[in-house]
């Protein structure tokens, strides 16, 4: 019997066999061509895009969905390249998460738009920046967006100086413009706007404009008032050096502490023509800000109308798909470098301009600082080496009158954010005030800021501010008194120990030495404040402050960490300094120098940080902007 059964089963076994085959194939089409049923394997889906890069930033290619319309139980449709957080069934989960942040049924449609915002409570030129983030919204609400706010770091080189901390500031930059490409690719975001007002940060977010290449605007929180002291404007320079004159005797204890409470009167950026500034003009030139952005102060009304426009109009970018690229091209880099030679801008630009560009694989040399400022004539005299704040500078007319004024220099013809060209502004353009903005026929000198200096002592260039520099300094020569870092040169100046003609040499200060390649502030201000600005000298390859005047040259390359001259200079040597023939020697031999290159040890700083030890890894020359890789 049980052989009887064995044998009527195996028979039919080949019968059911068949059965389930033809129920599979029968059905296999229509599961397929759901891909709900496999969750995140997504058959049918618009995320199976490819990724490619072109040298012009990531670029998506999404194919078309299929007409699976009858199969979506919420279609949406979008034409952004958000569509790929919100398009089809598979997406289901992702819109539920932004419901639950209050997206409506329409909204799904609408371009998103990230907002990144640098506001910090520990910074006077942030702390505001929410007031102007609402503002922006408003306008992108307004143009039928849907504005996503984040934030990102933002460092107060004010608050930093003359500490460990100051090694942090120019590393943040790179890691500002990496933190909003992160947002922006992981979000999938249609476009975006930048807040910010200051040093590093500016750069940053404009770094993270180019890199990217989305529809985008910047708008810059704008500077401080300008503070008052014996009936006279202050600003932040005038603290630094302030505490020279009261270590000198000049000012009292209740006059230092006066000056303590009034130079910086409330939020914005420092009331002079510091890096923050001269960047955030470098944005308005470059058509990466609205004509007057710039230079409308922090307080105003007009900051907060900038704010609301600058949202609509990011929203009509996107429509019209304009991009960075439009802007950033070779010519308006130039016309960036000629700008920041006639105000007298941060030599700090020179780091940052190079940096920006390279997101676009676009070469600024130290030779196009050198090319723009030769041929630019200094225009502007402002705050902390002239007169006029930038105040002074808003009410003259802020950046179209310097465009304006400019024009014959200019390449006219670019393009900017607001699709007007820099000869379309500068036709409405009005210079108010010839006295603060002059006119090419008049200048404050005839060359522009900066100077590039090269010799056996910087082989790749370094740069002084030389519109800071007294005429009897242009030309010097004096012993070298070697530091390094910037602490033991400051206790030096402060202690007495500094005589006029010397030439102050602090090295191990460059992007890979100190690390971070911290500004000189300090430094510089103690030399200010000591009385020796107009005798001696400062030598390095660290940075200054957008903020500093007198015989201060910086930026060395190769820096001494990289085995550069710098770091074979003994005390006592003759070190040469000719501004205007552009040079910068070390008077010894050849031989002398390549026997110290055998015989001295180049100084490695134990580097306690995580985050220092990688930036010391990827950071390139200062010669060249810097740039992380």
């Amino acid at each position: 019997m049980r052989e009887r059964e064995k044998g009527q089963a195996t028979l039919l076994l080949p019968f059911l066999l068949v059965l389930v085959l033809v129920i599979v194939i029968g059905f296999l089409p229509s599961f397929l061509s759901d891909s709900s049923h496999f969750g995140d394997i997504e058959l049918n889906s618009i995320a199976d895009g490819k990724i490619s890069g072109n040298g012009e930033g990531i670029k998506y290619h999404v194919p078309e969905m299929d007409d699976t319309s009858k199969k979506e139980f919420f279609p949406v449709e979008k034409k952004y390249r958000s569509r790929a957080v919100v398009c089809g069934p598979n997406r289901a989960g992702h819109r539920a998460h932004l419901r639950s942040l209050g997206l409506l049924d329409d909204d799904f449609a609408k371009p998103f738009i990230g907002i990144a915002n640098s506001w910090n409570e520990m910074h006077p030129g942030h702390v505001h920046l929410r007031t102007l983030a609402e503002e922006v919204k408003k306008g992108i609400w307004q143009a039928g967006g849907i504005p996503w706010e984040f934030n990102t770091i933002a460092l107060c080189d004010g608050v930093v100086h003359g500490h460990p901390g100051m090694r942090f500031t120019l590393p943040s930059r790179d890691l500002i413009a990496d933190s909003i490409e992160i947002i922006a690719e992981g979000q999938q975001l249609d476009g975006f706007v930048c807040i910010c007002s200051c040093d590093k940060i500016v750069p940053g977010m404009m770094m993270a404009m180019a890199r990217l290449d989305l529809p985008s605007v910047i708008v810059t929180g704008g500077p401080m008032m300008p503070g008052s002291f014996k009936g006279k404007p202050v600003a932040i320079p005038d603290m630094r050096e302030g505490v020279g004159k009261w270590v000198t005797g000049i000012y009292s204890d209740q006059e230092a502490l006066e000056l303590e409470c009034s130079v910086c009167p409330g939020p914005g950026s420092c009331a002079m023509n510091g890096t923050a500034n001269t960047m955030s003009c470098v944005a308005e030139i470059l058509g990466l800000s609205l004509p007057g952005c710039a230079t409308a102060h922090a307080v105003t009304a007009l900051k907060k109308r900038i704010a609301k426009e600058s949202g609509r109009l990011v929203v009509r970018l996107i429509e019209e798909d304009r991009r960075p690229s439009s802007c950033l091209t070779p010519a308006a880099f130039q016309n960036a470098l000629i700008l920041t030679a006639a105000i007298g801008g941060s030599s700090n630009a020179t780091i940052h301009i190079p940096a920006i560009a390279a997101e676009r694989g676009i070469a600024i040399t130290l030779d196009d600082v050198e090319k723009a400022s030769r041929g630019t004539p200094l225009i502007c005299s402002l705050k902390s080496s002239g007169p006029h704040t930038f105040w002074d500078l808003d009410q003259a007319g802020g950046v179209p009158a310097l465009i304006k004024e400019l024009s014959p220099l200019l390449a006219s013809e670019a393009m900017t954010c607001s699709s007007l060209t820099l000869a379309e502004i500068a036709k409405k353009a009005t210079n108010r005030n010839p006295e603060v903005i002059r006119p090419l026929t008049k200048p404050v000198r005839p060359e522009g800021s900066f100077a590039i200096l090269k010799g056996n002592l910087a082989p790749l260039g370094c740069i002084v501010k030389q519109t800071g520099v007294e005429a009897r300094m242009m030309e010097h020569t004096g012993p070298a008194r070697v530091f390094d870092s910037e602490k033991e040169a400051e206790a030096a100046i402060y202690g007495g120990r500094i005589s006029p003609g010397d030439v102050v040499v602090i090295r191990y200060e460059g992007p890979k030495g100190a690390p971070g390649m911290p500004e000189m502030f300090s430094a510089t201000a103690a030399l200010m404040g000591m009385g020796l600005g107009s005798t001696s000298a400062i030598v390095t390859d660290g940075r200054f402050s957008g903020a500093t005047r007198g015989p201060c040259i910086g930026h060395i390359a190769p820096e001494a960490a990289s085995g550069g001259p710098i770091a074979y200079v003994k005390e006592g040597d003759r070190i040469k300094i000719d501004i205007p023939a552009r040079v910068l020697q070390l008077l010894v031999s050849a031989e002398e120098l390549e026997e110290r290159k055998r015989t001295m040890a180049i100084r490695q700083r134990e580097i306690a940080s995580r985050v220092l030890r990688r930036y010391v890894k990827g950071v390139g020359e200062v010669s060249s902007g810097a740039v992380v890789e």
